[in-house]
Order: C-alpha cells, then sequence, then structure tokens
C-alpha cells in the first residue's frame, strides 16, 4: 500500500453518475489531460479525509472490459498496468444488472475493490428496492449507497475505500474459480512464462479466450502461448458447441440472475414514469428529427438575442468608452504605440472579447441539454438519418460534440468501432460549425440582418440557423461519398443507453459553461494576441507607410491572394489576411478584421457595411464555415489518422468545397439580385 500517495480509479458504465462523483470528491482540485500517447480524456484530482490526500483518477465510462474501442483499452490499462490502491466501482442503482457485468469483471481481477450504489434515489422512485447488506455478502465487496449529486454517502464511501479490511480483501466469485480449473491447462500456461503475477496471468488467461485486445496485445510476440489459446478455443468448442467467449459470459450473466433475483426486490408500477413519457414524444419517429432542428433554432435565436445583441450589447458599449477614453489619453503618443493599442489590442483581442457574453449563452443552454439527457436523445434520433445515408450513428454523437469544438467532435470518434466509421467520423466533423466560428457569425449576421425580419422572426437567427444545417448537410454528402469510395467496409450498428432525464443543478451549468468558455477567453488572451501582434508588426511595415494600409506587408499579402477570392464576392486584401489567419483559429478572423479595418472608436459591425453587401457577406459566412479546418483540428487529424497525407486531403478538399460554396452563392445570389 502506498501510504502517502493514496490512489483511487474511479470505474463505472456511461451515465451512472461517476462524472458527478469525481466532481465532488475532487471540487476545484481537479485537470484534465489525455492519457500519454493516446487521445482519451484523462481527468485527475485530489480529494481529502482526515487530512489525507488523495489522487483521484476517473478512468472512462465503459460497460465492460471486453476492450475493443480506445476508451476500454486505457481503462484496463490502467488497471492492470498501474493498480491503484482501490477501485471504486459506480453503479446506477435503476439499471443494476446491466451494470454488474462490470463489477463482475473487477471482482475477477481480484483487486482492492468498493462499489458506491448511486443514484438510488431515482432506482427507489422507480421502485426497485436493493438489499444492500445481501449484495455486498454475495459479491464480497463493500457497498456504500450514495447519490453524488446530492454529496449523500461521499464520506462515508471514501471511509470504506480507505479500510484496512477493504483493502485485504481477496476472495473471488464461485465461478470464476469454477471456470480457472476448466480451463486450467491455459492458466498454466501462463504460470510457465513467470511473465506476470498470479492474479493478472489468470485474469489474462481469461481474457485471452474472449480474443480481448489488451490481452492479445502482451501476448502477440509469445508464439507457444497463442498456440495453446488457440488449441483450448477449439477444445471447448469441440466440447460444448460455444466459443469460450461466450461461455464466460454466460456463467457472468447467470451469476448476476441470480445475485438480481436474491437481492433486488421490485414492485410493479402501471404508470409509466416521466422518461417514459417524454420519450414517447422526443424520440418518435416522425417528431423526433423535427423536434431536434426545433430545440437547435431555438437555442440560436436565443443565443443572438440574450447573448450577442443583449448582453453582448453592454460589453460593446464598455469597449467604446474604452476606446474613446484610450484615444484621449494616447493623445499625445507616438503614432506607432497608438496604433498598437487602437488597432491590436483594442481593434484586435476586444473585438473578440465582445463574444463572450454570447458564448457564455450558447454553452449554458448546451450543457442544459445534456445534463438533463436530451443529447443522448438527439444522437438517438439522428441516427435514423445517419443510417439512412450509410454512415453509423454515433457519428451523430460526434457532430453533435463537434458543434461545441472539432477537436472534441474528433476526439469523441474513437468509441466507434470500426476504422471505416471512425475515419469517416474524423474527416467530416471540420466541416461542422464550431463555437469559434459562432463569433464570426454573429458579427456578419448582426451587422447586416439585425434589423430584418420575416413574420416575427429575426433574419439573423435564421442565417445562423441556416450555417449549422449547411454545415450538415455538407457534412452527411461528404460521408456518403466516403463510405461509397475510400471506406467500402463493413455495416456497423448503433447501441446507445439513453439516461433518464434528470433537472441539472445550476451549479453544473456553470461549471460546464465556464470550462468551455475558459478556453475561448485564454485562447483570445494568448493566441489571438500572438496573432494580432505579429500581423499589426506587418500592417505597420515597411516604415512609412500607413499603418494597416494595402502598401503594407500585410496588404501586398492579402492582395495576392485576393483575385482568387473575387468570384465569391469579397476579393479584398483585407478579407483575404482574414481568412488565411483563421486557418490558425477561426476566432482569429474577427481580431483580424478589427484590426485592418482599424475601427478605433467605432464598432466592426458599423464599418463592415462598407465593404461587404448582405450577399458577399453570407458567401463569407459559408467560405468561414466550409473552408479548413483550424490549426488544432489539422493537428488532431493527423495524430487521430497517424497520417499526414489525411490531414493534407481534408485541408485540400474543404478548401475547394468552401470556396466552391461561397462562390455558387454569391454568383447564383447576384443573378437573381
Amino acid at each position: 500500500m502506498k501510504n502517502n500517495n493514496f490512489t483511487i480509479a474511479l470505474v463505472g458504465n456511461p451515465n451512472c453518475g461517476k462524472t458527478s462523483l469525481f466532481n465532488v470528491l475532487t471540487g476545484s482540485r481537479q485537470h484534465v489531460g489525455n492519457w500519454p500517447g493516446v487521445t482519451v480524456e484523462k481527468k485527475e484530482g485530489t480529494a481529502f479525509l482526515n487530512g489525507r490526500e488523495i489522487t483521484v483518477i476517473d478512468l472512462p465510462g465503459t460497460y465492460s472490459f471486453s476492450a475493443s474501442s480506445e476508451d476500454e483499452i486505457v481503462a484496463v490499462a490502467y488497471i492492470m498496468d498501474e493498480k491503484p490502491d482501490m477501485i471504486i466501482n459506480v453503479i446506477d442503482s435503476a439499471n443494476l444488472e446491466r451494470n454488474l457485468y462490470l463489477t463482475l469483471q473487477l471482482i475477477e481481477m481480484n483487486m482492492p475493490l468498493v462499489v458506491a450504489l448511486n443514484m438510488t434515489d431515482e432506482a427507489e422512485k422507480k421502485n426497485i428496492y436493493i438489499n444492500k447488506e445481501k449484495l455486498s455478502a454475495t459479491l464480497g465487496v463493500p457497498i456504500i449507497n450514495t447519490v453524488a449529486t446530492k454529496n449523500i454517502g461521499i464520506q462515508e464511501l471514501l471511509e470504506a475505500a480507505l479500510a484496512e479490511d477493504t483493502l485485504k480483501r481477496t476472495s473471488v466469485l464461485d465461478y470464476w474459480k469454477g471456470l480457472i480449473n476448466e480451463f486450467k491447462p491455459l492458466t498454466d500456461a501462463f504460470a510457465d512464462t513467470g511473465s506476470f503475477d498470479k492474479e493478472t496471468r489468470t485474469y489474462l488467461a481469461m481474457r485471452a479466450l474472449e480474443d480481448d485486445a489488451y490481452a492479445k496485445n502482451l501476448i502477440d510476440s509469445n508464439a507457444s502461448l497463442r498456440e495453446i489459446i488457440q488449441n483450448e478455443k477449439k477444445m471447448v468448442n469441440d466440447r460444448l458447441g460455444f466459443e469460450p467467449a461466450m461461455v464466460i459470459a454466460d456463467k457472468r450473466y447467470s451469476c448476476i440472475a441470480e445475485i438480481i433475483e436474491a437481492s433486488v426486490r421490485r414492485e410493479k408500477t402501471v404508470k409509466k414514469d416521466i422518461t417514459d413519457m417524454i420519450d414517447t414524444v422526443v424520440t418518435n419517429k416522425w417528431l423526433g428529427i423535427p423536434l431536434f432542428f426545433g430545440i437547435m433554432f431555438v437555442l440560436y435565436q436565443f443565443t443572438m438575442g440574450f447573448g450577442n445583441n443583449f448582453l453582448g450589447g453592454y460589453v460593446e458599449l464598455a469597449f467604446q468608452m474604452l476606446a474613446q477614453w484610450v484615444s484621449v489619453l494616447m493623445a499625445e503618443s507616438p503614432l506607432l504605440l497608438r496604433s498598437f493599442v487602437s488597432d491590436a489590442l483594442i481593434g484586435g483581442v476586444g473585438s473578440v472579447l465582445v463574444f463572450v457574453p454570447l458564448m457564455f449563452t450558447m454553452y449554458f443552454l448546451i450543457s442544459f441539454l445534456e445534463d438533463s439527457g436530451y443529447m443522448a436523445r438527439a444522437a438517438y434520433v439522428m441516427d435514423r438519418l445517419m443510417q439512412a445515408v450509410g454512415l453509423h450513428g454515433k457519428t451523430a454523437v460526434a457532430m453533435i460534440v463537434g458543434s461545441g469544438c472539432n477537436v472534441a467532435g474528433i476526439m469523441s470518434t474513437r468509441t466507434l468501432d470500426t476504422r471505416k466509421d471512425r475515419m469517416i467520423g474524423i474527416l467530416i466533423s471540420p466541416f461542422i460549425s464550431c463555437s469559434a466560428r459562432l463569433p464570426v457569425y454573429a458579427l456578419f449576421a448582426g451587422a447586416f440582418f439585425k434589423d430584418i425580419k420575416i413574420g416575427f422572426l429575426p433574419v439573423a437567427g435564421l442565417v445562423i440557423f441556416s450555417l449549422y444545417l449547411l454545415g450538415i448537410i455538407v457534412a452527411v454528402a461528404a460521408g456518403k461519398l466516403l463510405s461509397k469510395t475510400a471506406f467500402k467496409q463493413e455495416k456497423s450498428y448503433f447501441v446507445m443507453e439513453l439516461p433518464p432525464y434528470r433537472m441539472p443543478t445550476l451549479k453544473s451549468l456553470f461549471r460546464h459553461m465556464w470550462e468551455k468558455t475558459e478556453s475561448f477567453v485564454k485562447k483570445a488572451g494568448t493566441t489571438i494576441l500572438g496573432i494580432v501582434i505579429l500581423l499589426w508588426a506587418l500592417s505597420v511595415f515597411p516604415f512609412g507607410v500607413e499603418p494597416g494600409s494595402a502598401e503594407s506587408v500585410l496588404g501586398k499579402i492579402g492582395a495576392a491572394i485576393a483575385p482568387v477570392l473575387s468570384p465569391a464576392g469579397f476579393g479584398s486584401w483585407q478579407s483575404a489576411v482574414s481568412l488565411v489567419v483563421g486557418i490558425g483559429a477561426k476566432e482569429a478572423i474577427i481580431a483580424t478584421l478589427g484590426m485592418v479595418y482599424g475601427t478605433g472608436e467605432n464598432t466592426l459591425s458599423a464599418i463592415l457595411p462598407l465593404y461587404f453587401t448582405p450577399l458577399s457577406a453570407y458567401a463569407f459566412m459559408v467560405m468561414t464555415l466550409l473552408y479548413s479546418p483550424c490549426a488544432a483540428t489539422i493537428a488532431i487529424i493527423k495524430k487521430e489518422t497517424n497520417s499526414w497525407q489525411w490531414a493534407i486531403l481534408s485541408v485540400a478538399y474543404s478548401l475547394i468545397i468552401g470556396w466552391t460554396a461561397a462562390t455558387l452563392i454569391y454568383q447564383l445570389g447576384s443573378l437573381i439580385g
């Protein structure tokens, strides 16, 4: 036992309340990163009990340790290789049968284990009553009732995790001992290698029979073990008529059925619960998809009306007052210094920061949809649309996640099982409108369509909604094309849990809202500031030219590219420079426009109509949506595909698609008038 650095790993199914437990255990004492060598998110935090410091690791949610997806391999590898001092298995009490499969696999590992029987309040609302003492005695592990969202049972859980009796537990269930005897030649063969300790080699022997990816990786170089495993599989198949994996799974399910029979009491209900009633409408075959797009439409309308126009208006007014104050204060300062403060800092970075209220509003609403359980339904109803065009339903999940950030959307494709689905998910994700593009939409929609209405609907909200819809259409079309050409492989099926609806807590909503907006604010203060300073330097050289003019180095770079953009209706050197910079970070498009147009005491939205028409403004927004992934997205495509070829290809074809779409819209729009 590592007394000075006690480590607890949290393990559980998706939607079992594991993240809520992690948050309440660690509070603000947590940080997020990636597991070494992979892109699976790693959450690590610190908890305290009676002055003792405890490291808490939140492992990826998984239904079993079958180790087929990257998440499962990471979870298994962490437990097998790092051997944490204690494992807390978080169980959704209302779904005990399904959750116990993972619990049995943890018990098979014979490692120190405590079960957190979470969300017991919701189970009782469904008239499900679990005899905790009987369940604990059957499994041979301590069990603590918890409701993580209400901070119930947390102290008792930590005390149980650190108790000496828990750490000394060695018993395993009878069915597992029977399986070990059944496959003794294989476990003996593992013992002969001398490569693993007793518990590890026994567990690995069984997992190898189940074709577990983690076990196979470990024994891949040992030809004699591979031969013994194949012989053992054949013997079991000949004797029982089933693959060993099916025999082992059957033993586990039989054990679970006996446990449920002995430990769980259910009282019959005649009424549908609230989740069933809402799902009757939300997941309806005909209403589900229109309802999803309707909710997204309302979300963007509210984001624009309240977040951008109302709250953002106060921030914009504050920056105007700041610009006027600085103008008076620096009236006698050198021209270059005034240009730097006015054009680079206020005109550039300030133009980005005015959209912080908009980001707060949008992420608050999206967090509400996620925490309430609706986003899982959105993925479910979108599955039908995705399957209709030959794509996997989970690709819809990646697209929904990608609306927050394309990098996160691409990372979420790791849950897809086949290479075909994963590659398609990665390559189409950049077409989804991410939050970094939203300020560009908000700026142009506000500048050109703010006062126009169709009936009672503001056109600005419709414009932004149309861009999100266009991104989905292009992504689906590209996915269809890829599935028929570059990735003609086997079909896979969509399996996803629909959690019960819950009312999110304000604390959770604000936490998620801040976590997602924080990177936007940090980027404005670091990456975008750096880009703006570099651009400002290019805009004032060579000395003697007017800062930010067409004669500057920046102006000449933009002028060289501008003719290519003329057919799309925005062939100015300022537009060209902003789009080039936008490949680095989409938010930088606004900062660049703010600087090259020298907004000074005016707002950028007031100046844009001098350089764009409503039609060319819409074409510019379409170009921003489609023309290229940002640098961070390009890097993650390279990392996920392990190929620069795919990363470069994604940039090349999106440039063509973006330019073509913007040009078509502008030219056709001009013809129509």
